[in-house]
């Protein structure tokens, strides 16, 4: 049997056999992901060009894989290539080889499944946190049979392919390990010149873009451009002409020293509008990965949201509120600092960022408690560094009693045992009569989606269940704060920090980043609706307004009811990592990479988008907006510093 096996196999060069065998795990998966996608999101010629374009790039990240392999194979000593043990070594290394290309195509599958991308910045950002990530996995599948499948499957493609090839033992000719020592530097370089990225934007649809994706190449390509400097980059204007383009759209922003040393805010009537009174304290629960059409006020229909449905008749809501990215800590960005969401990186994330004008440290410079209470490990995203190095009082799964948490995994405790912790630590920290502000992350509305059990109707593991119990959860919170002798004079502001998927035709599809808005103050607000368009960086500005605390003037978002009173354009900020979004008047401008900018007609009703004609006003407020704003943070003007009161 085995004479025959071996009559039957043909030579062939192990890196020949490694190059089918990537080629072919790519190519599944790539068919398998369109398969998902449904071909009927896709023309037939945006479908073509997906396996067109996806070859392509799949022979430009081989070109890497391979260098290695041919270097190795012009350098073998003959005495070792002639060994007999070393043909068995071959096949064994292609094992690990085989193991490791399904693995990664698994991965990405799985990746797929939650951003409806290739591996981009946040795979890259996944390796950092190991601990989270991979416990997130663990949870929510089954990791040793789907890595016993692997093996299986791998073993039979190998003994399959046995019986077609065998590695000659012969060692190569002179001339021959010339050719494979050059290709082995030829290759990279070759596809380093040829090919980028940026190919995969072939059509406007984003996802047979993506879908032509090779997920390595575009983790490496990602990994180089974690951080992308705006002026480098994207489109620019004159400083001067963009500063009054933003004048004229009313930001005048004033440094951090002249707003705290100024008088203190007016309590004119018409200040407080709609409210009947200012708040003393605010509580700003940022709910994980919320999309506005979960709830029925946005025009859902499945019952996921019964308490939050019932509050909105008791609160002012916000129709048309935007969230600026598609994390957590896009989310952070906009609620702290208030800055349109900058190129690469969140600001969260990066080094050097205590001690910015943020919405916290405006508030504790003026006798302020201020907190940030998180469900899960703040290490996280370096969520903890920011918030301690801005003057929050910071609290997370670390700082609770093991006692107090119902049920917990690898992302967060639930949110019932946050909302109650949080309760007592705004109890244990606040002087009778002093003012505070916490801002609460939840992370039950996040994989695997597991919570306390017999809460709800809706059984754990799917993220409709993780919505109804996030809601359950927010209820009971608001019930047990009603007991408190704060709650009278407590704003509460319930906000989601992104939407749970952003994935579209489009490069930034509108209704991906649209998510609920309340102001929750019974004996202070009256109830209703708000239908002026709201973006997450104006919430920051509009509570220290609604306050009558210093520092609004210093944010790039607009205090919403002083905006109303004057008028200000309505606009909004969304983004990716790369894409800049600026929504205004139905027109969405898209600022990428290579200076390149598109725009977009977005109806009204449903928020599709379709390409329409440049208009070069929004696009120059596009600029000015984002141009500023990443200037600001990377000349240091974000900073209170220039102040020195928080040294107070």
């Amino acid at each position: 049997m085995q004479n025959t096996k071996q009559a039957s196999a043909r030579p062939s060069a192990y890196y020949v056999t490694l190059a089918g065998l990537a080629l072919g795990v790519w190519l599944i998966l790539r068919f398998v992901l369109s398969l998902q996608v449904g071909w009927g999101q896709m023309q037939w010629s945006e479908l073509a060009g997906v396996f067109a374009v996806g070859l392509w790039l799949d022979v430009a990240a081989l070109a890497y894989l391979l260098a290695p392999v041919l270097l190795c194979s012009a350098l073998i000593p003959a005495k070792l290539a002639n060994a007999s043990w070393f043909n068995k070594a071959r096949w064994v290394t292609l094992f690990i080889a085989m193991f490791a290309l399904v693995f990664g195509a698994v991965s990405e599958f799985i990746f797929w499944q939650e951003f409806s991308t290739r591996f981009n910045f946040i795979a890259v950002d996944y390796l950092v946190y190991t601990h989270e990530v991979i416990g997130n996995i663990r949870e929510s599948y089954p990791v040793p049979f789907i890595v016993l499948a692997i093996a299986v499957l791998v073993t039979l493609i190998l003994y399959f392919v046995s019986w077609f090839v065998h590695f000659s033992n012969a060692t190569p000719a002179t001339s021959k390990r010339s050719l494979l020592f050059a290709a082995a530097f030829l290759l990279p370089l070759l596809s380093y010149q040829l090919a980028n990225v940026d190919q995969m934007q072939f059509s406007k649809n984003t996802y047979a873009n993506e879908l032509a994706g090779n997920g390595l190449f575009s983790f490496a390509a990602a990994a180089r451009r974690n951080e992308l400097d705006y002026d480098a980059f994207y489109k620019t204007l004159p400083q001067a002409q963009a500063d009054k383009v933003l004048q004229r759209l009313g930001v005048v922003r004033r440094p951090s020293s002249a707003l705290l040393s100024a008088e203190p805010h007016a309590s004119a009537a018409s200040d407080l509008a709609p409210f009947k009174r200012r708040p003393k304290n605010v509580v700003l629960i940022m709910v994980e990965s919320l999309s506005a059409d979960y709830l029925a006020r946005y025009g859902n229909q499945e019952n996921l949201t019964p308490y939050l449905d019932k509050l909105a008749k008791q609160s002012l809501v916000f129709d048309h509120a935007y969230a600026t990215g598609t994390r957590t800590v896009r989310g952070l960005d906009a609620l702290s600092i208030a800055i349109p969401p900058i190129p690469g990186q969140a600001v969260v994330h990066r080094p050097d960022t205590e001690h910015l004008a943020t919405l916290g440290e405006f508030l504790e410079a003026q006798t302020y408690s201020t907190f940030f209470i998180y469900g899960g490990y703040g290490v996280f995203d370096s969520m903890n560094t920011y918030f301690r190095g801005n003057d929050y009082k910071v609290v997370d799964r670390t700082d609770f009693d093991k006692t107090t948490i119902q049920s917990e995994n690898v992302w967060g405790v639930d949110d019932e045992s946050l909302f109650n912790n949080s309760l007592q630590i705004i109890d244990a920290n606040v002087k009778p009569g002093q003012p505070f502000f916490a801002h609460i992350m939840t992370t039950s509305n996040h994989r695997p989606y597991t919570f306390p059990v017999g809460k709800i109707d809706l059984p754990l593991g799917h993220r409709e269940g993780a919505v109804k119990y996030t809601d359950y959860a927010i209820g009971q919170l608001i019930e047990q704060a009603k007991t408190k002798p704060w709650f009278k004079d407590t704003l509460f502001v319930i906000v989601a920090d992104h939407c749970s998927s952003a994935a579209g035709k489009t490069k930034l599809p509108v209704d991906k980043y649209h998510i609920p808005l309340f102001f929750y103050a019974p004996d202070l607000l009256p109830a209703g609706h708000n239908s002026r368009m709201v973006s997450q960086i104006d919430i920051a500005p509009t509570l220290l307004d609604i306050l009558g605390a210093k520092g609004s003037q210093h944010f790039f978002g607009q205090s919403i009811f002083e905006a109303e009173r004057k008028q200000l354009p309505q606009r909004v900020f969304i983004s990716n990592y790369q894409e800049l979004g600026y929504y205004k008047d139905n027109t969405l401008i898209v600022l990428s990479p290579k200076k390149k900018a598109q725009a977009y007609a977005v109806d009204a009703a449903s928020l599709q988008s379709t390409p329409t004609a440049m208009k070069p006003e929004i696009l120059n407020e596009a600029i000015a907006y984002y141009q500023t704003a990443a200037r600001a943070y990377k000349q240091g003007d974000l900073k209170e510093h220039k102040n020195a009161y928080w040294q107070h």
